[in-house]
């Protein structure tokens, strides 16, 4: 590949600003921080490439990095940290658990969208699914328990006491073991895309907008690129970020890319009230300031894989210039091997994205964000991966 150095500095050093939004995740930042040094690190040796990490400092968390691949290259890594609202929308026992399960059903069932979604990827669906069958499991399990319970008891009234008691014990103690079942987890991250029906909850907006001052920022720093990288819900989160940055119009000079990962915006993008996201899909699917590149493999069953968010959701027009939509193709990248040891665990395959391969592609973490390329000179030429899904599966189509 050429390496184009002419957006390089004097020194011919190649400069990038990377804000990365995670998806659904109440831990705190520096868990990617030690994922980008251990699989980079993995990545570096299997791909002949130097690149080492630094701590940065700064008002926000992030990391340095400086890597010698193609050319010399040095990047910031900024984490932009929304956990303290994943974490406060976690702050709910059983009972609240399982009125978002109910309204979580009435939400996605009531408006059809749980139907729509699972013609267009059985796979997310089945992983949405699953907290709600585990729920519903552990209820009934409650239920046998209190159940036996009242019934060993002589006297009605302190019998019913003692089984209520005892199901509500087997329930919060199925809450206690969530660190290996991931089941209230999931069905809180699954309620809170649904929470507003669609819409951004009034926190969260106002968190975007610190977003977006972020990106600017960067922006303003002199850097060769700019790259904001979106991963899982984090994804629809750097669309309205982008969208409303592009709106207020943003200063010529460094590249601005955006690479989402592992993407799950129907879910959102699907439901009554999610104008705002439509709207912002439509806006920046046509704008030239952004060059967007979305990445997601069919072996990933908690992503929308290989489906164009702004088309199956149904705000794709005839000026469509993005995303690029590519295949990580996991069985090809990975060797059977490794394929093999990772293809039953989903949740970890969901964070692949984020990873070496042992056998890698078009498509490498490392060289994408520290790299002497820009995302649109690396992605210049590359059509959509043939199995992309563009077709409309929605019926609301309302933008803002």
């Amino acid at each position: 590949m050429t390496v184009q150095m002419d957006s390089a500095g004097k020194d011919g050093v190649f400069r990038r600003h990377v804000l990365y939004i995670p998806g659904y995740d109440p831990f705190p930042p520096r868990r990617y921080r030690e994922l980008y040094r251990k699989e980079g690190a993995a990545q570096a040796a299997i791909s002949g490439y130097t690149l080492a990490i630094e701590p940065r400092q700064g008002e926000t968390y992030g990391w340095r990095v400086r890597s010698e691949m193609e050319a010399k290259a040095e990047t910031e890594i900024e984490v932009l940290v929304w956990s303290d609202l994943v974490k406060t929308s976690m702050e709910r026992g059983v009972l609240g658990t399982y009125w978002l399960l109910l309204r979580s059903i009435w939400v996605f069932g009531g408006s059809g969208a749980l139907w729509r979604l699972v013609r267009l990827r059985k796979g997310p669906m089945i992983a949405s699914l699953y907290p709600a069958v585990l729920l519903i499991a552990q209820a009934l399990v409650a239920l046998a328990v209190a159940w036996t319970v009242a019934r060993l008891v002589p006297w009605d009234w302190v019998g019913l006491g003692l089984g209520l008691v005892a199901g509500f014990a087997v329930l919060e103690g199925f809450r206690r073991m969530d660190r290996r079942l991931f089941v209230y987890y999931l069905m809180q991250d699954y309620a809170f895309t649904c929470v507003e029906r669609g819409a951004y909850p009034a926190a969260l907006l106002d968190r975007l907008a610190v977003f977006r001052g972020r990106v600017r920022a960067a922006l303003d720093r002199g850097v060769d690129e700019v790259l904001v990288v979106g991963h899982s819900s984090g994804v629809h989160l750097a669309v309205t970020v982008l969208a409303d940055l592009i709106r207020e119009g943003v200063p010529k000079g460094p590249a601005l890319g955006f690479l989402s990962l592992g993407q799950a915006v129907p879910m959102m993008s699907f439901l009554p009230q999610a104008g705002k996201l439509r709207g912002d899909l439509q806006y920046l699917s046509r704008r030239e300031e952004v060059t967007w590149v979305d990445v997601s493999a069919p072996g990933d069953g908690c992503s929308f894989a290989l489906c164009d968010p702004v088309a199956v959701s149904g705000v794709a027009t005839e000026g469509q210039r993005w995303p690029l939509v590519i295949s990580a193709a996991f069985s090809q990248t990975l060797s059977p091997e490794r394929w093999q040891e990772l293809r039953r665990r989903y949740f970890r395959l969901h964070f692949q994205y984020l990873c070496a391969f042992d056998r890698p592609g078009t498509y490498d973490y490392f060289r994408i964000t520290a790299g002497p390329i820009t995302l649109a000179q690396r992605f210049a030429g590359r059509s959509h991966s043939k199995s992309r899904i563009a077709r409309v599966f929605t019926k609301y189509r309302s933008v803002e």
